[in-house]
């Protein structure tokens, strides 16, 4: 045992000195995003802020994407309720998705590319490796509840105690470890990094939905669900530190499935084996677009049943949502006062969460593009007659219509479920929710325009259209919340378009946004055409 994992220590201070700046970057970015908003929240706060605030959290629609609070009573809601409310579900799944990447790049991808061989060529266990990775993702997250923690505390807001944000910090911490050792399981299971990182990632966003559903439903059951040992710790309320207890011995317990798993398989193999392929290749691989579609078809196919799932996962919250309207005299009257229904306005705003992760999918298929070119697997195709206009176009016209079909896809999942459990009592139908959905599909587009222009100017940047859509997303997902200016709002794609059914149509919105998409994929395009390739 002792020789298996000889000398990770030299390995894991080696890591730290390799990884100082990506954890500077990690620890204060995410712990100042996670611990920073507690003035915004002050203010928030003022008047009657915490009663409205409190109202308006007890929406199913807002329970299924934050979670529960304790407080049964509007009086009781004070600032670190709110705060810990709004915030500790979505800076968990962030630290959680964060380590999956850290672990998943420090050990089977290193794997996949030989690192890891030469690693093992000197004096080292043969899981020297992965038990050195682990404990780097273990040191930078209690860094990362550290600053959490101390950056609360430093404010001295009322009701921001000590123990609750030592609780709220270890609980993010917390969670970026159960990333860790969930990531740590598929790069075993899994035949390469990449489906290893997609796995991992898929079922992170599994118990997301699963906990939307048991926490409208019954939140007794989340406890069960391990995403839910992050936020049901209720700081600053409860203070309840046992669920933590439950994901370290839940943690501790997957890493040794881990170690199992890879000391008894061989290095670059999986679980999981890959499939063989055809003696004879398909006629559909003569073409480009025949090319593509099999080099994207296992991500196109896993973010399509995640797309319907989503949808259905939602749909299955409006037939609570009449009761909870009968059950609270403030909701229904505020939302009978604003003249839409509880189920528009909550269409209204979970179509923008569902597009926004429709987005995705276009931006990773235009980006495979150049990952391809990279690898240098595109050079045979190069010296063919296939020109690069058949390349780039053919790869945007897949990404477009990949967004076509997820959007689709999301929506008749959030539509079909909805009227299924609702029935003649929803005032909506299918085309209302089609409307809702396509309505948002010029941001699709845009996101699609600049992971293009990206990638005919300046490819190494195709990431960075990642890191605008996450802020749109989280601009429009808290804009709200937190009352930021319009101008600023504005900043965000997404706030530019009506929220359909609650808002009409804007035409003028719709075509300048497309045609604007479109000029970056023609300009991205002449860049493509003029660029060298990487060879």
């Amino acid at each position: 045992m002792k020789e298996k994992f000889a000398r990770w220590n030299t390995l894991f201070l080696i890591y730290l000195k390799r990884d100082w700046k990506k954890m500077i970057v990690w620890v204060l970015g995410l712990g100042l995003f996670s611990a920073s908003y507690v003035p915004a929240f002050e203010e928030i706060a003022k008047g009657q802020g915490l009663l409205g605030m409190y109202e308006t959290l007890q929406n199913p629609a807002m329970i299924a994407m934050l979670g529960p609070t304790p407080v049964e009573a509007a009086g009781d809601f004070t600032l670190g309720a709110m705060y810990a409310h709004e915030m500790l579900l979505f800076c968990s799944l962030f630290a959680m998705i964060i380590a999956v990447l850290h672990v998943v790049s420090h050990t089977r991808k290193e794997e996949d590319l030989g690192l890891t061989e030469l690693v093992r060529s000197f004096q080292v266990g043969r899981q020297a490796n992965s038990l050195a990775a682990m404990m780097e993702s273990v040191f930078i997250n209690i860094l990362l509840a550290l600053v959490i923690s101390g950056v609360m505390i430093s404010f001295g807001a009322d009701t921001i105690t000590v123990e609750g944000s030592l609780l709220f910090g270890a609980s993010i911490g917390m969670a970026g470890i159960l990333g860790a050792v969930i990531a740590l399981v598929m790069a075993q299971i899994m035949s390469a990094s990449s489906g290893a990182t997609g796995s991992a990632l898929g079922m992170i966003g599994l118990l997301y939905i699963i906990r939307a559903g048991t926490d409208v439903s019954n939140v007794d059951l989340s406890m069960f669900n391990p995403l839910g040992w992050t936020y049901l710790t209720y700081p600053f309320t409860e203070n309840n530190w046992i669920p933590l207890l439950f994901a370290f011995i839940f943690s501790f317990i997957m890493m040794v499935i881990a170690f199992n798993l890879e000391g008894t398989r061989d290095m670059g193999a999986g679980y999981l084996p890959e499939r063989e392929g055809r003696s004879r290749a398909k006629k559909s691989l003569l073409s480009v677009h025949g090319l593509f579609i099999k080099i994207n078809k296992g991500v196109m196919i896993s973010w399509f049943i995640a797309f319907v799932l989503m949808g259905a996962a939602y749909g299955s919250i409006f037939g609570d949502m009449q009761t909870f309207l009968e059950s609270n005299d403030i909701m229904k009257e505020m939302f009978t006062h604003s003249g839409v229904t509880i189920e528009e306005s909550f269409t209204g705003t979970i179509m923008m969460v569902m597009i926004g992760l429709v987005s995705i999918l276009p931006i990773v298929i235009v980006n495979k593009l150049f990952s391809e070119e990279s690898q240098q697997r595109l050079s045979q195709i190069y010296a063919t007659k296939v020109t690069r206009r058949q390349l780039y176009w053919n790869n945007i016209g897949l990404a477009i219509s990949s967004g076509v079909a997820g959007t689709l896809l999301a929506v008749v999942g959030l539509g079909g479920t909805a009227i299924a459990s609702m029935g003649n009592t929803l005032t909506m139908d299918i085309f209302d929710f089609l409307a809702a959905g396509f309505n948002l599909f010029p941001s699709v587009l845009f996101f699609t325009g600049l992971a293009a222009l990206a990638l005919g100017w300046a490819p190494k940047l195709g990431k960075v259209v990642y890191v605008y859509l996450a802020y749109s997303f989280l601009l429009n997902y808290f804009g709200h919340i937190l009352d930021l200016p319009e101008w600023f709002s504005k900043t965000a794609i997404q706030s530019w378009f009506p929220r359909m059914p609650i808002e009409d149509f804007d035409g003028t919105v719709f075509i300048t946004i497309t045609v604007l998409s479109v000029v970056f994929m023609i300009v991205g395009y002449f860049g493509y055409h003029r660029r060298d390739m990487l060879e």
